[in-house]
């Protein structure tokens, strides 16, 4: 059976309640967790994921974004053709876009403690999206059309993975999904 105090709320030295509900940490074990791992900075006890685990899936989002990146800019300065300004003015776009996703998830990385992989040789590698040069606008929307459906699956799978215990990831991760679904959106409208 739990005390009375537990019941409703624990009695600072004045006789009044600090937490009706009975499941706030007091104010001095709040402060001892805190200095305790005081260099794993946002990693507290209770962050409730494998830190290497969540730094692993976000370096693969990195990578992916990173590459979106580069393919949106190439063909931005590739595309020719009648109708070309305006789609690679699109392009350009998407891909400082891109870019802004691949900066939020380099800074989510270093809070987790880990380190945000920029290495090229290893990009290609992690990235769930493909990098392709096409000759033609035709192609260029199709397969940015892909790699967009890609990071859509893949950014609504993590948003799963990250539901409940790690809910500022899960929230920017949510914020650069619907950036993405804006894309695959405007990208549909370009084939028709």
């Amino acid at each position: 059976m739990r005390s009375a105090s537990t019941q409703t709320g624990r009695q600072n030295r004045s006789g009044e309640t600090s937490d009706p509900a009975g499941f706030l940490s007091d104010v001095k074990t709040l402060r001892a967790r805190a200095r305790k791992h005081i260099e794993e900075g946002a990693v507290t006890d209770d962050y409730g994921m494998n830190a290497k685990a969540a730094v692993k899936i976000l370096n693969d989002a990195l990578a992916t974004e990173l590459v979106c990146t580069l393919r949106y800019r190439q063909h931005a300065f590739v595309a020719k053709g009648i109708n070309s300004e305006p789609i690679a003015q699109e392009f350009l776009v998407h891909s400082n876009e891109e870019l802004a996703h691949a900066d939020l998830i380099a800074k989510r990385i270093v809070q987790l403690g880990g380190t945000p992989e920029f290495n090229p040789d290893r990009l290609a590698t992690l990235s769930h999206a493909e990098y392709k040069t096409c000759d033609t606008l035709e192609v260029m929307i199709r397969e940015n059309l892909v790699a967009e459906r890609i990071a859509i699956e893949s950014y609504r799978e993590m948003v799963r993975y990250f539901a409940q215990h790690d809910p500022t990831t899960r929230t920017m991760l949510e914020g650069i999904l619907a950036i993405e679904e804006t894309h695959a959106d405007e990208l549909s409208d370009l084939l028709h």
